[in-house]
């Protein structure tokens, strides 16, 4: 596909500076972040299910009313934009800069979208195409989970973040957090095309359900009318376009689907008696919890578990009363009963929160916390990567070109720069020294504690073991008094702790029985026992244990049989609860799965209301009843009551170690508290850093990174969330890139969350903490290079911990040091480290590291023999310490030092010696070390000529990084192996190889503006092959620099990538789309206008076809009319002169020397204005040419002595006798043929031999000693001269082996007429 040119509207421009897209209304509403209060009831439900579709994910995303035609077509697919637009936190306005820069980078994309497909492939989208012009994204969905996902995900507010990582450079997040200006991204999403698009994917699956205008869900069949159906359910043969009619109102309303999850719930495996509930639930009924209800008729229980009461009495409601259930538990206020109440007979008119009806007990709100997840001694680890900088506890290495600093990308947003003044930071180095001095021997305090769990998760684990029921395998299980204290404790009336692990088979209460069977055989001697003793309770609890071994070898009508018998043992005792719910939750689960319908039917309602209703500690609840639960909740449209479920599913999904089936539940949870939950709620920020960490383990990294975000945003005042994030981002950050692509070490991303924790009240009273943050947030800083800030925090981190041991406060002013060394600040730096120094407070290894960095700063600031005598104290310490590394480096530092002075044979040791010393090293160790040594070597062994030694060395190089996978390595040593076999021992393949290799590289660091510059090199070492198929390989490489150049708006460099395919199409000789690439040149060259630059591509346009062969009249109309009026308008007598003489050589090659006339004129004035020696003789010269070529004899000959006039003397060249020649020889032809006079003409030829002569051109003057034979022997009638030059001739043809020269005049003749013979008169 051929490249086109490419523009950008003013359209464009003017959408970016409006509030809008160009011919859209920008109608923006804003996110429920802050919702405005809902009533509960049908109303509230029913707006949460037919908006749920819109992206309610903070005011991060907003949903644009976009008109459809009423008429589209409902199946059709339509496609969702996301517009995107930088905008100031605080004022809401747009921010030119970001958006300038996201634009760039949407360019980019649009011709290589792997990446943006990837992001949104996590989100569960379809990436259909990008249009950076217009700062939108199209993204699609083939199947109805995919919008589900998709939808709640930017309604948990992801996709803003996603987008912020994949498009923002990474000095975004390295601004401060208090900064009014703040930018964020902001995603405008189309809600009727989502909404649209979520109908359309509903009638195409062929059945669905609805929330109709009675605020009842319905299922009812799409046009398609087939599809999968929905499981268990009939559908109503409704269409779904066709209207239902309102009772009340009168007026047609089409019924709504439901959101994409209760889609997805009700569409689950249902049961006949999902919809058969003993009376009809009014929709949007609250879920309560706790309370004192009224009772509104008299009831009497039919078993002793149901409870008896009159009219008025007061109930007190235990757990929560669930919508749709005729069940709740609650006991009488008079009576002190416990039992099952109905739930139409009582009247309960408090409403609480959404979190207390969540969660019933203080452990199920503890289940999303990060204790016992992470610990204190896992943030410290943490902070140790990030904190510490290498500088401080390893030697540095020096390099030569390191003052060379990294020139900006214009299109980055770059930080205030921040530089503080180097007199008060060395007031403070000298201050905390002088502490340091003051008490050198300070003991190391021992850690404060942050308030985090002090131990381990799995230490947690093992201190919260409960105890256990050891049974004794050798005792007589039918004898009483042997099993009597086990009875005991099976026979307590009330839960304890110790019954947990009973009831879930957990492994510790089984003591030594390892044998099932075994054990199965004496607990139902046990239970005979306990059965003749009269003990109800260890019965019903042996019963149960009975029922789950049963269960768990699929034996379910003998385990139905345990469950009723312990069902009915308990007799209506609700003293053990969580038994109470076990039994009723696992006979329901039974009669479930043998569709015992009549039984299931029975016991299905009290057994949801004790598992929604009740805070049962109960672990292996049948996921089926939950399931269930969730379906009743969707009908009954209890927001409540789905949450509850939805907790309770996550929880015991999460309990089972499967986090994927967990995630939806999860994020339906956050979804919901998100739109009706209290906006002080603790602990949906652990539910989200719980979210994220499920992310990270499904390798999500683009939702895990956002979902930590989200929750950071929430919580910021928390040190464990700021902590456990940065251990995420670490983790994940690099997953980010794709495995080709290069991660930096410490993303950016950790700003924000070390901001977070210094603003934690744990870090305002540990000073300690505190510092460590200053220091990790100056390392990513330094990472990054913004030395400045980096400066400050690390001084920050000093300021804050001044009474740290002296070890520690040293290895950050080296820190300090090392920061001013990287920003070229070398004088600043030196006199920290010497202030160390003098201190004499740094230990024997720091002594080292201060002494070698010093010694860097010496040989930057000219200081060689100190910096010298540096390097050899250095090197003492780490040859005394027996550090190999650091001696290797030390070596390393002093052949740099040796090079920078021109010492080059004491480089040469001691580079060698580090080499040596490097090499012992294991890779990892000495990587980038060897590398650096190698190249400085190689660029040694270049300078000496030494071609082999040098090859052998970059080589060498180039292994070792690649065996360390150092890209910025790997980039340095190609870059010297394609200069290598480039300039040193040129290898055309090798060096189209390595460059190649670079090329790879350039797209793995994915640095653009590289790759096109290498694309545009390979294009010019193909060019130069001068083969078929090597221009069609440049032309490739060509196209694709283009592309690139288009991407980055390089107008310069896109109009001469342009004219190169031009160029690479004329040597292909297809001359069609030479014109057409070269008038695409000239217009992106004149979209800048700039002349200059359209001067030059004119010329170069013409140069094609001057250089070349065919065609050549095509570059008169470039010089002539295009370039010359352009270097005249711009007053570029250079660029005149430049093409006047091509014109002038031009247009003499073309037979046009009339018209050359006046460009060798205005050739030769231009010359002498310029006082341009050499071109005023080639001007003349070139003049006598144009002259001599019309016949004006005269005047050539004018013009051909002014040009020898200009010729040095005495001659200093080869070059200039030769010419001399030509010229001599020129003229005496031209007297001699065309002016007749033979005698000015042997004066000339006489000249010409003597510059022969001078040059020993012995052909030359074979040539002019035969014409002056000639003209002596036939038309000047001089014998003795014309026998002297024919005796020389026949000299030089001896010499030369040619052929006797012959005097006649007649082959003259044909050149000269007046020399024939005239016939007789």
């Amino acid at each position: 596909m051929e490249p086109g040119p490419t523009g950008f509207p003013d359209l464009v421009e003017a959408w970016v500076n409006s509030e809008g897209p160009p011919g859209k209304p920008a109608l923006y509403t804003e996110a429920m972040d802050n919702p405005a209060p809902r009533s509960p009831g049908p109303e509230g439900a029913a707006q949460l299910g037919r908006g749920s579709l819109e992206p309610h994910g903070g005011d991060r995303i907003r949903s644009v009313a976009k008109s459809m035609s009423p008429e589209m077509d409902a199946t059709a697919r339509v496609d969702l934009s996301l517009t995107l637009r930088a905008v100031h936190k605080g004022s809401g306005q747009l921010d030119p800069g970001l958006q300038r820069a996201l634009r760039v980078r949407l360019r980019l994309l649009e011709n290589d979208t792997q990446e943006v497909a990837r992001m949104f492939g996590e989100l569960s989208a379809r990436l259909l195409s990008i249009h950076s012009d217009q700062d939108r994204i199209v993204v699609t969905f083939k199947t109805f989970e995919e919008i589900w996902k998709f939808s709640t995900y930017c309604a948990l507010g992801f996709l803003p973040h996603c987008l912020e990582n994949l498009l923002v450079d990474q000095i975004f997040w390295l601004r401060a957090p208090e900064d009014e200006q703040e930018t964020v991204l902001e995603v405008c999403v189309e809600e009727e095309a989502l909404v649209a698009t979520h109908k359309s994917l509903l009638r195409q699956e062929g059945s669905y359900f609805v929330l109709g205008p009675d605020h009842h869900v319905r299922a009812v069949t799409g046009p398609s009318g087939g599809g999968r159906g929905l499981p268990g359910v009939e559908a109503s043969e409704v269409d779904s376009q066709s209207p239902s009619v309102s009772q009340k109102e009168g007026s047609v309303v089409a019924p709504e689907p439901l959101t994409p999850f209760h889609q997805w719930v009700l569409r689950a495996a249902s049961d006949p008696v999902d919809h058969a509930m003993d009376e009809l639930v009014a929709p949007g009924v609250p879920m309560t919890a706790g309370g004192l209800a009224l009772a509104l008729a008299d009831c009497q229980g039919s078993g002793p578990e149901e409870m008896t009461f009159l009219e008025g009495d007061h109930i007190q409601i235990l757990g929560a009363r669930v919508p749709g259930l005729t069940w709740c538990l609650g006991q009488h206020v008079a009576s002190g009963q416990v039992g099952f109440v109905r739930t139409r007979l009582i009247s309960l008119q408090e409403q609480p929160d959404l979190e207390n009806v969540i969660f019933l007990s203080e452990e199920e709100r503890s289940f999303f916390s990060l204790e016992g997840r992470f610990s204190e001694a896992d943030a410290r680890q943490i902070l140790r990567k990030t904190s510490q900088p290498d500088a401080c506890s390893t030697y540095s290495l020096d390099r030569l070109d390191e003052a060379t600093l990294e020139q900006p990308d214009k299109h980055k947003m770059p930080l205030p720069c921040l530089n503080p003044e180097p007199s008060d930071i060395l007031e403070k180095v000298k201050n905390v020294l002088e502490q340091c001095k003051a008490c050198p021997a300070c003991p190391e305090k021992p850690a404060a504690s942050w308030g985090l769990d002090p131990v381990t998760s799995k230490a947690s684990a093992l201190d919260s073991e409960e105890p256990s029921f050891p049974l004794d395998s050798e005792a007589n299980w039918t004898d009483t008094e042997a099993l009597g204290s086990l009875l005991l404790r099976l026979g307590d009336p009330g839960y304890k702790a110790s019954f947990r692990s009973l009831y879930a088979l957990s492994p510790p209460w089984l003591g030594g029985l390892t044998d099932e069977e075994e054990l199965v055989g004496h607990l139902a001697k046990a239970r005979e026992v306990a059965k003749r003793a009269g003990l109800p309770m260890a019965l019903s609890r042996l019963c149960f244990v009975l029922g789950r071994l049963c269960v768990r070898k699929l034996k379910l009508s003998q385990a139905r049989v345990y469950f009723e018998e312990a069902l009915c043992t308990l007799g209506g005792c609700f003293e053990d609860l969580p038994l109470v719910v076990a039994v009723y939750t696992h006979l329901a689960s039974i009669y479930l799965r043998q569709k015992n319908w009549e039984k299931f039917s029975l016991t299905v309602d009290k057994a949801l209301a004790l598992l929604l209703g009740t805070a049962s500690p109960v672990d292996g609840t049948e996921v089926e009843l939950l399931q269930l639960a969730l379906r009743r909740a969707v009908w009954t449209q209890s927001e409540g009551a789905e949450a509850r479920a939805c907790f309770l599913l996550a929880q015991h999904h999460t309990r089972l170690r499967q986090p994927e089936a967990a995630l939806p539940f999860l994020e339906r949870l956050l979804l919901l508290h998100r739109h009706l939950g209290p906006l002080d709620a603790t602990w949906p920020t652990d539910g989200y850093l719980l979210l994220a960490d499920t992310y990270s383990r499904q390798c999500l990294p683009h939702l895990a990174l956002s979902c930590v975000r989200v929750a950071s945003l929430r919580a910021r005042d928390s040190l464990a969330c700021a902590i456990w994030s940065m251990g995420l981002v670490l983790h994940q950050a690099p997953q980010l890139h794709s495995l080709s692509q290069a991660a930096p070490q410490l993303p950016a991303q950790l700003a924000p969350y070390l901001c977070q924790a210094l603003a934690s009240p744990a870090a305002g009273s540990d000073q300690t903490l505190r510092a460590t943050l200053y220091s990790s947030l100056a390392q990513v800083h330094s990472h990054h290079g913004q030395y400045g800030w980096a400066i400050d925090l690390m001084m920050r981190a000093v300021d804050t911990e001044a009474s740290a041991t002296a070890h520690l406060l040293v290895d950050r002013l080296v820190a300090v040091a090392w920061l001013h060394i990287l920003q070229g600040r070398n004088v600043v730096a030196l006199d920290i480290l010497e202030s160390i120094r003098d201190a004499a407070v740094a230990g024997e290894d720091q002594e080292g590291v201060v002494a070698n960095m010093a010694a860097m700063a010496l040989r930057r600031t000219g200081q060689t023999r100190r910096a010298a005598e540096g390097y050899y104290y250095a090197l003492r310490v780490a040859r005394r310490r027996g550090q190999r590394h650091e001696q290797a480096v030390v070596l390393a530092n002093l052949g740099a030092l040796c090079l920078h002075v021109g010492a080059g044979q004491l480089a040469e040791h001691y580079l060698v010696e580090a080499v040596k010393l490097f090499s012992q090293l294991p890779s990892v160790e000495s990587g980038s070390g060897l590398t650096q040594v190698l190249l400085q070597l190689g660029g040694l062994y270049t300078r000496r000529a030494l071609a082999l030694q040098s090859r052998c060395c970059y080589e060498w190089a180039f292994l070792v990084a690649v065996e360390t996978g150092n890209y910025h390595s790997q980039l340095r040593v190609v870059r010297q192996l394609c200069h290598f076999y480039s300039s040193v021992q040129p290898n055309e393949a090798q060096s189209v190889i390595y460059h190649e290799f670079q090329l790879s590289l350039a797209r793995k660091m994915v640095n653009k503006a590289l790759e096109g510059q290498l694309l545009e090199t390979i294009s010019q070492l193909y060019l130069s092959l001068g083969t078929e198929r090597a221009y069609k390989s440049a032309l490739d490489y060509t196209k694709r620099s283009l592309g690139i150049f288009i991407d980055l708006q390089e107008k310069q460099k896109e109009a001469y990538a342009w004219l190169q395919a031009g160029k690479i199409y004329y040597f292909l000789q297809q001359h069609e789309l030479v014109d057409l690439y070269i008038q695409v040149a000239q217009n992106a060259a004149l979209y800048t206008g700039d002349p200059q630059l359209g001067l030059e591509l004119f010329e170069a346009a013409g140069d094609i076809f001057f250089n070349g062969t065919q065609e050549r009249e095509k570059a008169v109309s470039f010089y002539r009319d295009r370039a010359l009026p352009l270097a005249v308008a711009t007053g570029n007598r250079e660029a005149e002169l430049r093409l006047s003489n091509k014109l002038v050589a031009l247009l003499a090659a073309l037979e046009s020397p009339q018209e050359g006339l006046e460009f060798a004129n205005m050739a030769l004035a231009l010359s002498i204005t310029l006082e341009d020696q050499l071109n005023e003789r080639v001007a003349y010269h070139r003049l006598a040419a144009l002259h001599h070529r019309l016949g004006h004899g005269e005047l050539a000959e004018h013009f051909y002595l002014k040009a020898l006039s200009l010729c040095h003397s005495p001659l200093e060249f080869d070059e200039e006798t030769l010419y001399y020649v030509k010229v001599y020889l020129a003229l005496g032809d031209m007297i001699f043929y065309d002016l007749k006079d033979p005698f000015d003409a042997a004066g000339y030829y006489q000249l010409a031999l003597a510059a022969a002569v001078d040059l020993g051109n012995k052909k030359a003057q074979l040539k002019i000693c035969t014409r002056l034979a000639t003209i002596y022997h036939n038309f000047l009638a001089d014998r003795e001269k014309s026998l002297f030059y024919y005796q020389k001739a026949r000299t030089f043809a001896t010499e030369l082996n040619v052929r006797r020269v012959t005097l006649a005049p007649d082959r003259f003749c044909h050149r000269v007429p007046w020399l024939a013979p005239q016939p007789p008169a």
